[in-house]
């Protein structure tokens, strides 16, 4: 099903498919926040530029998000300043505030109608073992945000042990804030081409070509392997989203759990968006340990709600916990990247895009050393890299492939499933009619084995977070080309 904000309007205006070779300034790949907000920007300064998406603008993860705007990114600041002290948390703290102001000064310098409400923002606990963190988090920010506030009283139709409130931050139609974007690209002459895959960025001058002097990879993930290696430094984070209609009163500000599971909430209209049930792309799961999740939550606060949407969304997440912004290598000069936004890239999209943009017209940014993406530091989140380095090594040995130990017949209706046929590893899809659809279960990206994800119907490769439809066709970052198809006979 889509999105509440994909539904919310028609499809964004571009100027179709690239068919033809051109030239611009720069070239941004990726019309999602990311890419159409540097876009903007550059059009803003001057910039002869072109956008190219291999979907429709704002189709990826920008059109699946919550659309929170906040500087509260979860419990970060503690983390943050033990890390790397209290002066590198503050000047994250701030990049993320200035950010915010900076949607709101556009949204009004160019009267673009995106719902877009001043609210309060809320992490807490419901849980006694997690209060500590909160007061952990609490105390970090007497040095940084002097009116973030600690509370033990909230909206929600619970009781909270403990929780932390940032004030002024904000929430919007992401959707509807592209589009108001989009009309300023366009009627300054900037491009947006869709439904245009890019597969390679060379140095010199194979489909249609775009020249630029510069190009910036705004592809949430990037499918460029090297030199940039950032496949080794991030994963992939999948999460839901519900939207429930119902009779009583709503929270009016904006909430995020700290618990497990974790449990996100905002309304959007007359909805109320509960998200969360949030896992590394590519684990097996299903809808009981999904939507499922969000589901008896929402009847659980509800009774009588009516579930109206549902969705999912990927995040990247690095290990440091901390975008990458800035140049894509020190061996690629001109070529930029944003990435790795850690479930918060309404905010982090607006930093980073002036981020670049300050680098290409020559200027500096006080943020850049914060986000650098040729840093170089000692990997502080231990456990997550010798997770995802163990996740990758065991999903890259194709002759460990375990078949689910079932036939071919008894795969269930509407589901799928890896299993032997004649000594070969086989993915299996059994569409509602009975009819099997047969793909070779290796993620054209890297090699890694793919997982069957239940609850979306999807096979995801639990390495980088690639993900193809049903029948094997790609349709997420970083993998850029469709599954092979086996013709088996039935």
């Amino acid at each position: 099903m889509n999105a509440f904000w994909i539904d919310s309007i028609k499809e964004i205006k571009s100027n179709g498919e690239l068919k033809e070779d051109t030239s611009a300034d720069v070239c941004v790949i990726g019309a999602g926040i990311s890419g159409i907000t540097t876009a903007y920007y550059l059009i803003k300064k001057g910039y002869n530029t072109i956008i190219l998406d291999r979907n429709k603008i704002g189709y990826g993860v920008t059109g699946y998000t919550t659309a929170k705007i906040t500087s509260q990114h979860n419990l970060i600041y503690h983390y943050l300043s033990k890390q790397y002290g209290i002066k590198f948390a503050k000047k994250y703290y701030e990049a993320n505030e200035e950010a915010i102001k900076n949607i709101e000064e556009t949204i009004k310098e160019n009267s673009i109608d995106c719902d877009f409400e001043i609210k309060d923002n809320y992490i807490y606990t419901v849980n006694e073992e997690n209060i500590e963190k909160i007061n952990e988090e609490a105390e970090s920010l007497k040095y940084i945000n002097m009116n973030a506030e600690k509370v033990e009283k909230s909206e929600l139709p619970f009781k909270i042990r403990k929780g932390i409130v940032f004030k002024n931050q904000a929430q919007f139609n992401p959707l509807k804030y592209l589009e108001g974007l989009v009309g300023y690209i366009l009627n300054r002459g900037g491009r947006i081409y869709t439904n245009s895959l890019c597969t390679d960025i060379k140095r010199k001058d194979n489909e249609y070509h775009v020249k630029a002097n510069g190009v910036i990879l705004a592809t949430q993930y990037p499918f460029l392997k090297v030199p940039g290696f950032y496949f080794a430094k991030m994963y992939q984070a999948s999460s839901y989203i519900i939207g429930i209609e119902t009779k009583n009163e709503l929270p009016k500000d904006m909430y995020l759990s700290i618990d497990e599971p974790n449990f996100s909430f905002r309304t959007a209209k007359n909805l109320l968006l509960i998200g969360g049930a949030g896992h590394k792309t590519g684990n097996k799961v299903d809808y009981n340990q999904t939507y499922g999740i969000l589901e008896k939550k929402a009847k659980e606060l509800y009774p009588d709600c009516n579930i109206k949407y549902f969705w999912s969304t990927r995040d990247a997440i690095t290990l440091d916990k901390i975008p990458y912004v800035g140049e894509y290598s020190n061996l690629m000069p001109n070529m930029y990247i944003m990435t790795g936004f850690n479930k918060w890239g309404m905010t982090s999209s607006n930093v980073t895009a002036n981020i670049v943009v300050d680098k290409i017209t020559g200027g500096s940014s006080i943020y850049e050393e914060i986000f650098k993406s040729t840093r170089y530091k000692p990997i502080v989140n231990k456990d997550e890299s010798k997770n995802m380095l163990i996740d990758s090594t065991k999903s890259l040995l194709l002759d460990r492939i375990k078949a689910e130990n079932i036939e071919v017949e008894d795969v269930k209706s509407d589901s799928g499933a890896i299993v032997d046929i004649d000594g070969t590893k086989v993915g299996i899809y059994k569409d509602k009619t009975g009819k099997n659809h047969y793909i070779k279960p290796v993620c054209t990206h890297l090699g890694c084995i793919l997982e069957w994800n239940d609850a979306d119907k999807t096979w995801d490769c639990p390495c980088h977070g690639s993900r193809y439809d049903k029948f094997g066709k790609n349709i997420y970052d970083p993998a850029i080309k469709n599954l092979e198809v086996f013709d088996f006979k039935d």
